[in-house]
């Protein structure tokens, strides 16, 4: 292969603020004809100077008659790992460098995914940076593979960039630029092939320009289709897709049961929701209709989403006959990622019922119970499938006497596969130079591991306190009366404030009662009907110890890791929605900027005083010309 230098690009990297990029307002109306043209030959590009932060800006180029992709008016150059992507600088929703940890533990879980299902194939993945080369073994039972003669093959060496015959087959339907799919090619060994799609024409001819300039042009294909459509059309088993990415802008639910069936089997889903308002509860109605569960606003909300993912694709899978197995579900800033094997199984599928469950979840104290769909019991090699039997609750709480909600139903099976998370953490803390938030990477993937996996949903220090309006404890003194207590309790990497305990609401209800006599309230001040009364009007059934234990503090926290960093930048969530005609929609800061204090210039009296009631609209107010929003009660009594 011919390398070449290619001329140095202005290159903003992912470091830098977005207000130093340059700007531009002209919107770039390509087609896949015009970018093909314009990789034919070669375009004036701009100078920089030769120490540029990262790795070097040299692009390998296929053959060597092609030439570097130069810049049109009015773009861009966006380094981001070992890619340098073509933007055009008019249209920022291209781009969120907030993601930049998002793609970042994709193409770490998809290394170790593609090293666990290529070494049954033979194939040896080398991963640049790696000190020693990982390799793993076949599952037991698998034979070597042969020659024809006989003989045992070679193994074979996949290197990054290059194209692996028994490699993976990639997807990402929702490539928008191509910046995942160009760094799939560039970082991640032993793939075949990586297809880009996008339905916009604009956008999938950016993808084949940019694959162009970061030659990976001979791996990576871009596509300009319907993402569903060419999902469908990629269902029969030898057609399917060995990974496919789904990254929208808001909810994925329309692309799920194209995903599901195109995957092939045990395939990787990876699965990205920004649509949080929905999923935590603010909209149950709107996440029942997408996702076929009912979302509750609740403390525990965030890995609740997560649950409610899970159980749409679990769903969606088995009218297929085919049934999910979570690898790693995280909830990140502003979204939830998840990576889910897909098998095939009539016998497995019937425990889908006995996976899920519903949330009652009490309006006044949060104490929740959870109630499975199904049961399922075993009986040497018989196993019988039973509804279950409930509710685990009364009409009313029995801490506060308050309400439930029912909320769900969602995943209530382990969320993460721990010996695959910690191959990726092994992985990523062994070679910290090879992605730019490593450290993230290394404190979230540590306090997975902490967590405990078969303990659904969880409370929070402050929420319990805030009940009975006491003083918050500290967390490891209440994690250590857990622990006396005789329970289990981890942290939860989706909430700072989190708690994951086996012990029944009653035991942590207790415990809160043993905090409040040394931190007493007032309780004159509290109304008989609130459930901060009704719950330290009882006395606790057992003495907490709040002395501090070794175990209580876990080992991520003990090493200072990165676990909840801060927001990066001002405004660094979801940027604008796509036009369906290229360009970008109202920008979402000056929207925000328009609709500050609208809640606060309400109408005044004498302002309703011109406006009609609504008799008036139907013709049948006695005031007639005179009437108002508001009249008299002595005159409404005489009408």
């Amino acid at each position: 292969m011919l390398v070449r230098t290619a001329r140095l690009l202005p290159v903003i990297s992912h470091h830098l603020h977005p207000s130093s990029a340059r700007s531009a307002t002209q919107t770039l109306g390509w087609s896949l004809g015009a970018a093909a043209a314009s990789c034919r030959g070669p375009t004036p590009m701009e100078p920089l100077d030769t120490t540029p932060e990262g790795p070097a800006t040299v692009t390998p180029v296929p053959d060597e008659d092609a030439r570097p992709v130069g810049l049109l008016p009015g773009e861009t150059v966006v380094k981001e790992g070992k890619a340098a992507i073509l933007f055009p600088s008019a249209n920022e929703v291209f781009y969120n460098p907030v993601q930049e940890f998002n793609r970042d533990l994709t193409c770490a879980v998809l290394t170790e995914f593609a090293r666990d299902v290529l070494a049954g194939r033979g194939v040896k993945l080398v991963v640049p940076g790696e000190t020693e080369r990982v390799v793993v073994e076949g599952e037991e039972g698998d034979e070597p593979m042969e020659e024809k003669n006989g003989a045992e093959s070679p193994t074979i060496t996949a290197a990054v960039g290059e194209q692996c015959e028994l490699g993976l087959r990639v997807l990402e339907g929702l490539s928008a630029s191509g910046l995942r799919s160009v760094r799939f090619a560039l970082e991640v060994p032993g793939l075949r092939s990586v297809t880009a799609n996008d339905f916009s024409t604009k956008a999938a001819a950016l993808i084949a320009r940019n694959a162009e300039y970061n030659g990976v042009g001979h791996l990576l294909h871009a596509s300009c289709r319907d993402a569903s459509m060419l999902m469908y059309e990629m269902r029969g088993k030898k057609e399917r897709y060995d990974v496919i990415d789904l990254d929208p802008y808001g909810s994925p639910s329309s692309f799920l049961d194209a995903a599901v069936q195109s995957v092939s089997e045990g395939g990787l889903l990876c699965v990205t929701c920004t649509d949080m308002a929905v999923m935590a509860g603010n909209s149950g109605e709107t996440c029942y209709s997408k996702y076929g569960s009912v979302s509750i606003k609740a403390k525990y909300c965030h890995e609740m989403a997560l649950r409610i993912i899970l159980h749409s694709l679990d769903q969606r899978a088995g009218v297929y006959q085919r049934y999910i197995q979570p690898l790693l579900c995280v909830s990140v800033d502003f979204y939830i990622r998840v990576f889910v094997r897909v098998f095939t199984g009539q016998a497995t599928v019937k425990n889908s019922c006995s996976k899920q469950a519903l949330v009652y979840n009490c309006v006044g104290c949060g104490s929740f119970h959870l109630q499975r769909m199904g049961r399922r019991t075993s009986n040497g090699k018989n196993v019988k499938y039973s509804p279950a039997i409930g509710p685990p609750v009364g009409p009313e709480c029995q801490h506060c006497g308050q309400r439930h909600q029912l909320g769900g139903p969602i995943w209530a099976e382990p969320i993460h596969d721990l010996a695959f998370v910690q191959k990726v953490l092994a992985a990523v803390s062994g070679n910290p130079s090879r992605f730019g938030t490593s450290k993230r990477i290394e404190g979230m993937l540590s306090m997975v591991t902490e967590e405990l996996d078969d303990v659904p949903l969880y409370y929070t220090v402050d929420s319990l306190s805030g009940t009975i309006h006491c003083n918050t404890p500290p967390l490891l003194q209440f994690r250590s009366a857990l622990l006396h207590a005789g329970h289990r309790v981890s942290l939860s990497h989706a909430c700072k404030n989190a708690i994951k305990t086996d012990a029944p609401p009653a035991v942590i209800w207790d415990i809160m009662r043993c905090w409040e006599k040394t931190n007493p309230v007032k309780r004159e001040k509290l109304t008989e009907t609130s459930p901060a009364f009704k719950i330290l009007s009882r006395e606790p059934g057992t003495d907490a110890c709040f002395t501090v234990r070794e175990d209580a503090n876990p080992q991520s926290r003990k090493l200072h890791l990165t676990r909840f960093q801060e927001n990066p930048q001002a405004f660094w969530g979801p940027k604008a929605r796509a036009k369906a005609g290229g360009g970008i929609s109202t920008d979402l800061q000056d929207k925000s900027k328009k609709c500050q204090n609208k809640r606060k210039n309400q109408i005044t009296e004498s302002e309703l005083k011109n406006i009609q009631c609504k008799r008036f609209k139907q013709g049948t107010c006695a005031h007639g010309d005179k009437c108002c929003y508001s009249h008299d009660p002595e005159e409404k009594t005489e009408v």
